[in-house]
């Protein structure tokens, strides 16, 4: 009788410690293996509650719009334009935009592979780069947001880069843009510019070179002042010395085109 009594209290100890040891590996489970098995939708959805917490009304607005902004354009709508037209979103201006009608090129931070931070595009007045900058006279900013549009972004950069290899105010770059929360922390990010270093070394002793840059993070509202909606296609931009975008092209480069881009260029060395 008292062994018997002795086996039951034995079982339900055993029975307790492994209802708490459950629990307490349920809650440490809940602060980081939860965190990284959330799906999308539970994601937004708990963003979304911390906004209503907060009670910010702007806010709230804010992210609905973007919400539905990013519901309504998706991977497969991108997919679906570049089987269309390969890329050519639109024709590239034929002729330079006007100083007086040309919109400013908003400001983004970007690091190069040698550990410089800078913001782009570099003008006059205002630029946080480490070191001191030469402001050009005309320079093109190559945007490339999926690896695809590579090829796009080459047959506008390797055209120019000939073209303008010898002058001293114009400068050209690259910038690829890296949205994943994952890629975006410190030491990944730091490694990561570690490899590109060592795959991007340029040995070029020309006065234009291809300057290389990444942005990490959230760019939803970069593209969004710039009406980016397709981020299969590559996008080039042609500015002056102040930031102004006075000629744009989209996807491949066609001769015409090209010889648009050149042409342009030529009569922003020109301007005072």
């Amino acid at each position: 009788m008292l062994r018997l009594k002795l086996k039951r209290l034995t079982m339900i100890h055993q029975l307790h410690t492994t209802a708490t040891g459950a629990a307490v590996s349920s809650l440490l489970r809940g602060k980081h293996e939860e965190e990284i098995s959330f799906l999308p939708s539970q994601k937004t959805t708990y963003r979304s509650l911390d906004i209503y917490q907060i009670g910010n009304k702007a806010a709230i607005e804010k992210e609905r719009a973007r919400l539905a902004d990013e519901m309504n354009r998706g991977y497969f709508a991108d997919i679906s334009e570049l089987k269309k037209h390969g890329g050519k979103i639109a024709m590239a201006n034929k002729i330079i935009i006007p100083a007086v009608a040309a919109v400013k090129f908003p400001t983004i931070e970007v690091d190069s592979s040698d550990g410089r931070s800078l913001k782009l595009p570099i003008v006059s007045e205002g630029n946080e780069a480490k070191e001191k900058l030469s402001v050009p006279a005309a320079s093109l900013l190559c945007l490339s947001f999926r690896a695809n549009s590579q090829a796009m972004i080459d047959s506008w950069s390797t055209p120019f880069l000939n073209a303008f290899r010898a002058s001293k105010d114009v400068q050209m770059y690259e910038v690829s843009f890296i949205d994943s929360w994952f890629l975006s922390l410190n030491p990944i990010k730091r490694l990561l510019l570690r490899v590109m270093r060592k795959s991007h070394i340029d040995e070029s002793i020309n006065t234009l070179q291809r300057q290389i840059v990444y942005s990490f993070g959230d760019h939803y509202y970069f593209r969004k002042e710039l009406k980016i909606l397709n981020l299969l296609t590559g996008y080039v931009f042609l500015l002056d010395r102040f930031g102004r975008i006075r000629w744009q092209g989209f996807g491949l480069a066609t001769d015409e085109e090209l010889a648009s881009m050149l042409s342009c260029t030529s009569l922003l060395l020109e301007e005072k």
